[in-house]
C-alpha cells in the first residue's frame, strides 16, 4: 500500500504575518481594501483569493474552539473563506478583499465581482512575494464568486475549488419549484457590511408605472398580507432591497441570469474541484453537479465530491471539512507537487446509510436501474403498478399552521420492510396526479370585530416533497427533498430528461378546481442504502416547517388535495437503484476527507 496522501501534502511550517487594509485600484479607478494574510518568511507562494459580500473583518473575528455548526443568532455563518491559519502555514498566501462598496472597499455595491477579481489576480501575480499562480478559496457565497471571476479567465488563474457554490439563482435559492424562499433574504441586509445601501435593481428596470403597478399586486396578495415582514419591504423597498428584487421577480427570466452562473460555466477552463453535501437540497447540492457537467474544464480536470453532513443547516463554520482535499488540489496546480490527486477517478461519494466512501466515473451511475415505486392505496410504496380503480389520498391544508411545531397535514406512501439493502444514488423524480380545490381562510381584519371568511384569488397550492429512510424502530432521516407551486407545473421537455423534469417557471397557469393534473418535480440527488428492514417513505404536503435558516412563503389558503394512482393514470416516484455487488471505480485506501458528523435518525411520528 502506497503512502497516505495526507503525509504527501503540505505541512505546517510558517508563522503566519497579517498585512491590513491595503488598497488596490481597479481598472476604472475604484480601490479595494485587502487583507494580505502571508508566510512570515522569505520567498514566492502561491496564492488563494476569497471574494464574498460578508466582507473581509468577518472572517477573523473569533470563532467556536471547536468545529460546530454555525451559531445565526451570533450571526458567524458568514464565516466562509476557510481557515487562514491552515492555509497560510502550509505555504500559501490567502488575500480577503471587501468587495466595492462593502466594509472599507470604495464604489457602489454590486454581486458582480468578475471584472474586480481579473484585476486583483492580475496585481496579486506581480507581488514580490506571489510565485505567479492563484486559485480561489471559500464555500457558499465565496464558491458561487469562483464561478463568475473563473469565467472571466485571469491568466493567473490556474484552478478553482468552489465548495457548496449554487449555480441558479431562480431554482436553486430563491424559488424552489416556484415557491419563493424568503426566510434567509431577510437576514440579508445584516451580513452585508455595506457603508451606503443602494436602492434595489427594479427601480432602474422598470418605468414607474409599471413598477407602481406590481408593488401593488404584491400588496393586494394574499400571501403577502398574511407575512407583515414581506409586506413591509413593498412598503419601504429600501429596507431589504434584495428581497424587495426577488418579490417582483417571481418568474424566471433575465434578471435572475444574470445574477447567476449557469450561463457562465462553459467559460470556465481551468482545472475545477466542485462539491457539495447531500443534504444541501434547498441551496448549494444541484450547483455542485450542474457545474461538474457543464463548465468548459477538459474533463480530465474536473473532480466532484460529496460529503455528509449531520445538521440541515450545512457544513461547520468556519469552512473546514475538506481543506485537506483543497490543499491537496492546489499543491498539484499551484506548487507542482504529486498528491496522487490527479490519478483518481473524477467523482468521491459518501454513500449513506453504510457511510461508506466510493469512486464513480460518471453521473448519474451507468449501472444504474431506473425503478418506479408506485403510489398505491393504503398509504403503500410498490413497484407493483397499481389497479384500474384504487382509493384515492385526501389532505387539507391549514394556512395558519404553526410552521415551528408539529408536521403539516399531508399525503403518505411507505414500503413494506426491505428484504435486503437497497441502494438507491442518483436523481430522484415524482409523478403524480392530483386535483386541488381552494377553500379560503378565514382571518380577523380591521373591517369588524369578528373572523371573516377570505376568498382565494386563485386556485393554486404548493408541493412539498420529502423522502425518508425510516429505521425499524420508526425514527427517520431525510434523503431527498423537492418543491413545486401548482401553478408553475408546465414543463420543458427539449430540456427535461424522465429522472430531471425541468420547469421553465415563465408564467403560473390557471388551474380549475378539481381539475386532475399531472405534476412532475425533481427531488435533488442522493445516495443512501436503505438497509435491511427500514422503509422507503413519500411524503406530499403543502405546507412547509421551518428547517434552519430555510423556510417559503406560505400560500395562504385552506386546499382540499387529492392524489390519485390507478392503472390508467399511475403516480410513482422514479429512483436510482443500484444493483446489489456494484463496486462503482472502487474505494479509497484511506479516508478521504473528514472528519464528519453523520447524518442521523430523528425520533416522532
Amino acid at each position: 500500500m502506497g503512502k497516505d496522501w495526507h503525509e504527501l501534502i503540505s505541512q505546517p511550517r510558517y508563522d503566519v504575518l497579517l498585512e491590513e487594509d491595503v488598497w488596490v485600484s481597479m481598472r476604472d479607478g475604484v480601490r479595494l481594501c485587502i487583507d494580505i494574510y502571508r508566510p512570515r518568511a522569505e520567498g514566492r507562494f502561491p496564492a488563494l483569493i476569497s471574494f464574498s459580500w460578508y466582507g473581509k473583518d468577518s472572517q477573523k473575528l473569533p470563532t467556536s474552539p471547536e468545529y460546530r455548526i454555525s451559531d445565526m443568532p451570533r450571526g458567524n455563518g458568514g464565516h466562509e473563506c476557510g481557515e487562514q491559519g491552515y492555509f497560510v502555514p502550509r505555504g500559501y498566501v490567502q488575500v480577503i478583499p471587501d468587495v466595492r462598496g462593502v466594509g472599507k472597499s470604495e464604489g457602489e455595491y454590486t454581486i458582480d465581482w468578475a471584472k474586480d477579481g481579473y484585476d486583483l489576480i492580475e496585481w496579486i501575480t506581480k507581488q514580490p512575494w506571489s510565485n505567479g499562480n492563484v486559485g480561489m478559496a471559500g464555500m457558499s457565497a465565496f464558491a458561487w464568486a469562483q464561478y463568475f471571476v473563473a469565467a472571466e479567465q485571469p491568466p493567473g488563474l490556474k484552478a478553482i475549488f468552489p465548495f457548496e457554490g449554487l449555480t441558479d439563482r431562480y431554482r436553486h435559492h430563491h424559488y424552489h419549484g416556484g415557491i419563493f424562499n424568503h426566510y434567509f433574504q431577510l437576514r440579508m441586509p445584516s451580513l452585508i457590511p455595506q457603508r451606503r445601501r443602494p436602492p434595489p435593481a427594479s427601480f432602474k428596470e422598470f418605468p414607474k408605472e409599471e413598477l407602481e403597478r406590481k408593488i401593488k399586486e404584491l400588496q393586494n396578495n394574499l400571501d403577502i398580507q398574511c407575512t407583515p415582514f414581506l409586506y413591509l419591504i413593498t412598503q419601504a423597498p429600501e429596507l431589504n432591497p434584495v428581497t424587495f428584487d426577488m418579490l417582483i421577480h417571481p418568474f424566471d427570466g433575465p434578471f435572475y441570469q444574470r445574477i447567476s452562473a449557469y450561463p457562465r460555466l462553459k467559460d470556465i477552463v481551468v482545472p475545477s474541484y466542485l462539491g457539495g453535501r447531500w443534504n444541501g437540497w434547498a441551496i448549494h447540492l444541484p450547483g455542485a453537479f450542474d457545474a461538474y457537467q457543464n463548465v468548459g474544464t477538459p474533463k480530465e480536470n474536473r473532480k466532484l465530491l460529496l460529503i455528509p453532513a449531520a445538521h440541515y443547516y450545512g457544513m461547520h463554520r468556519p469552512f473546514h471539512e475538506v481543506q485537506d482535499v483543497c490543499i491537496r488540489w492546489y499543491d498539484h496546480w499551484l506548487k507542482g507537487i504529486d498528491t496522487g490527486i490527479m490519478d483518481e477517478p473524477p467523482i468521491l461519494i459518501l454513500v449513506q446509510g453504510t457511510n461508506t466512501w466510493r469512486y464513480e466515473n460518471e453521473w448519474p451511475l451507468p449501472a444504474t436501474q431506473w425503478t418506479k415505486f408506485f403510489l398505491r392505496a393504503d398509504n403503500k410504496l410498490s413497484t407493483d403498478p397499481p389497479n384500474a380503480k384504487e382509493a384515492s389520498q385526501q389532505f387539507v391544508s391549514d394556512p395558519w399552521a404553526d410552521p415551528t411545531q408539529g408536521r403539516p397535514p399531508r399525503a403518505v406512501y411507505q414500503t413494506e420492510p426491505l428484504p435486503e439493502n437497497l441502494e438507491v444514488t442518483g436523481p430522484i423524480a415524482l409523478y403524480w396526479y392530483a386535483a386541488i380545490e381552494s377553500q379560503g381562510i378565514k382571518a380577523r381584519t380591521w373591517r369588524s370585530d369578528h373572523v371573516e371568511a377570505l376568498e382565494p384569488a386563485t386556485n393554486d397550492t404548493d408541493w412539498y416533497l420529502k423522502v425518508y429512510d425510516v429505521d425499524t424502530d420508526s425514527s427517520f432521516r431525510c434523503v431527498a427533498e423537492g418543491w413545486l407551486k401548482a401553478s408553475h407545473y408546465e414543463v420543458d421537455e427539449s430540456k427535461s430528461l424522465p429522472y430531471a423534469p425541468y420547469h421553465p417557471h415563465k408564467r403560473s397557469v390557471p388551474i380549475e378546481p378539481g381539475e386532475v393534473i399531472l405534476y412532475a418535480s425533481d427531488l435533488r440527488m442522493t445516495s443512501n442504502v436503505f438497509l435491511a428492514g427500514h422503509k422507503i417513505r413519500l411524503e406530499i404536503s403543502a405546507q412547509d416547517q421551518m428547517q434552519a435558516i430555510w423556510y417559503h412563503l406560505p400560500h395562504m389558503d385552506t386546499v382540499k388535495h387529492r392524489i390519485y394512482s390507478e392503472e390508467s393514470r399511475p403516480s410513482y416516484l422514479l429512483l436510482p437503484v443500484i444493483p446489489k455487488g456494484y463496486r462503482g471505480a472502487g474505494e479509497p485506501a484511506f479516508l478521504p476527507v473528514g472528519p464528519f458528523d453523520y447524518p442521523i435518525f430523528t425520533r416522532g411520528r
